[in-house]
């Protein structure tokens, strides 16, 4: 089969990551990546990095893939970022809890404490349990994503960036639903000049990056870019954009465990999810309006991979709850736990538990670190809009609006794989036997 290589501009340059929050997500992210880049550690789960992927062809062709298309590196990225507290990541990084003070923190003291956070656009109508005093105030919501326009502008001068992505790492908002205001660029910019309350604070972030032409990632639950303004604007602007939700704990051993039960069409009655969190998101999340939108972001997994209306017999009924309880001593520390009640031969029920004791920011940062990379590539290569192809990162990955999203982890690895073949002109690999014979 012929193909075609992409036109992929150079990752030449400095590339500048804006992160919008600088807590346990952002500074465990730019802690990981200063001590990489001083090979004082390895850049664990992080695909761009450690990865590889096979090549339709000769034997043994499976490069890494940062050797295999042109990714920034990491010695090449310059951080920066917003928050409504104005910690130094220095101080965030202590306070969150997540890293090791002798080594992990110590070591690069320096860099961290380079990182001072620009006065955030914050509205605690939207995440109603923070507080925060470095904070932007403006008329109208149109001022508030014109000073953070301002912002971005300022941010790649003074730091001689060439190009920037900005990733959502703060705290997961109340739960919005898509309306009027949503569904055209003049449509929001007219909410905006008159504060609508149908458009939340990450919305803005959203739509300055945008503004300014520079990718942006959503990491938490929020509305954000799940609606037809963004999306015109994003291809308006010939920007990428990608969503939502970090796929880190819980919900990835999910897209890893129902997909076994339907390629052996063992039935489902009922899948229990609690976690016990302590960490800033696990406190936001105490607001039934903020959980509202991780419990819909959660709970969509099962239905898409399972299909009941294909298998009403064995997925037409069954019982999905997801409970997530803040508990402070355990900070950053995540457990979550699964019961699965499922049904095999005969109709004899069988049980699955799982107890996975997790750290959250240790998984989701590297998440960040891949799909920053990743988009800055998108963008060199000329790809504007949704990127499904990096559905793999997220729980509820944004998608056209007339198709399904996938959910299946591995239907999603192979989809960001051919992608990147695709990019640069290789074959598509489908992991059939006739694969494995020309490779």
């Amino acid at each position: 089969m012929e193909t075609t290589k992409q036109n992929i501009e150079p990752a030449a340059g400095r590339l500048g990551v804006l992160t919008v929050g600088l807590g346990a997500v952002a500074t465990t992210l730019i802690a990981g990546v200063e001590l990489a880049r001083r090979g004082l550690s390895e850049p664990i789960g992080a695909l761009t990095q450690m990865g590889t992927i096979r090549l339709a062809g000769d034997e043994g062709r499976t490069p890494l893939i940062r050797d295999f298309v042109p990714l920034a590196g990491l010695d090449q990225l310059t951080f920066g970022a917003w928050d409504p507290i104005s910690d130094t990541a220095y101080e965030s990084a202590q306070k969150c809890g997540v890293l090791d003070w002798y080594n992990h923190i110590e070591p690069i003291t320096e860099a961290l404490k380079a990182i001072e956070p620009m006065p955030a656009v914050f509205d605690q109508n939207y995440v109603r349990l923070l507080e925060g005093n470095n904070v932007k105030t403006g008329a109208t919501k149109r001022e508030l994503a014109e000073a953070l326009r301002k912002d971005i502008r300022d941010f790649k001068a003074a730091n001689s960036c060439d190009r920037l992505v900005i990733i959502w790492c703060a705290s997961t908002e109340i739960f919005i639903e898509p309306g009027a205001a949503h569904e055209s660029v003049a449509a929001l910019e007219a909410a905006m000049d008159s504060n609508d309350e149908s458009i939340p604070p990450s919305m803005l972030y959203a739509y300055a990056a945008l503004k300014e032409g520079v990718p942006f990632i959503n990491g938490a639950p929020n509305l954000t870019t799940d609606v037809p303004a963004i999306t015109e604007l994003a291809h308006e602007a010939g920007a990428p954009i990608s969503g939502k939700d970090f796929k880190s704990g819980q919900t990835l051993l999910k897209t890893v465990l129902a997909p076994m039960l339907k390629a052996r069409m063992l039935g489902l009655q009922g899948w229990y999810s609690t976690n016990i969190l302590g960490n800033r998101d696990g406190e936001v999340l105490e607001d039934p309006d903020s959980f509202r939108s991780k419990e819909v972001s959660k709970l969509g997994v099962l239905e898409q991979i399972l299909q009941p209306d294909l298998h009403p017999e064995l997925y037409g009924d069954f019982h999905h709850k997801v409970r997530i309880n803040y508990y402070p001593p355990r900070g950053d520390n995540k457990e979550g736990w699964d019961n699965i009640d499922i049904v095999g031969w005969l109709g004899y029920p069988m049980q699955i538990k799982v107890n996975f004791l997790c750290r959250d920011s240790i998984l989701a940062a590297p998440l960040a670190l891949d799909l920053v990379l990743f988009m800055d590539l998108a963008h060199r290569a000329g790809l504007s809009g949704v990127q499904e192809w990096l559905s793999f990162y997220f729980k509820s990955p944004q998608h056209a609006p007339e198709a399904h999203p996938e959910h299946d982890l591995f239907i999603q690895q192979t989809t960001l794989e051919n992608t990147l073949r695709s990019l640069m002109g290789e074959e598509q690999i489908a992991h059939l036997a006739v694969d494995h014979k020309q490779g």
